[in-house]
């Protein structure tokens, strides 16, 4: 798979509400009530990351989670993870954001 070029890149950010490039990846960060909040929400993500086979970066700091979506294979961001970032809005988008 190949990298998303500069313009596909501005396109596919400018289509995903809430993410943004940082560091060469497609990132999104939410914030909830508490902890145990903030890990039901990352056992929902892993749930829909195994069913697509693509599995995002997952920081998590108390009740904020920083999602963060690369193809390491093709050395950037893909049609992959811009399809994973959609799917993770659709499903999850209702979420607090950070």
């Amino acid at each position: 798979m190949q990298k998303l070029n500069e313009q596909e890149l501005r396109d596919a950010v400018a289509a995903l509400s809430q993410w943004k490039l940082e560091e060469g990846k497609l990132v999104r960060d939410w914030k909830f009530a508490d902890f145990i909040a903030a890990m039901e929400f990352v056992d929902r993500v892993a749930v829909l990351a195994e069913a697509a086979g693509h599995h995002p970066d997952i920081d998590i700091r108390y009740n904020r989670v920083r999602l963060a979506l690369v193809t390491h294979d093709a050395g950037g961001i893909t049609a992959k993870d811009a399809d994973m970032a959609a799917s993770l809005n659709e499903a999850l988008g209702t979420q607090k954001t950070a």
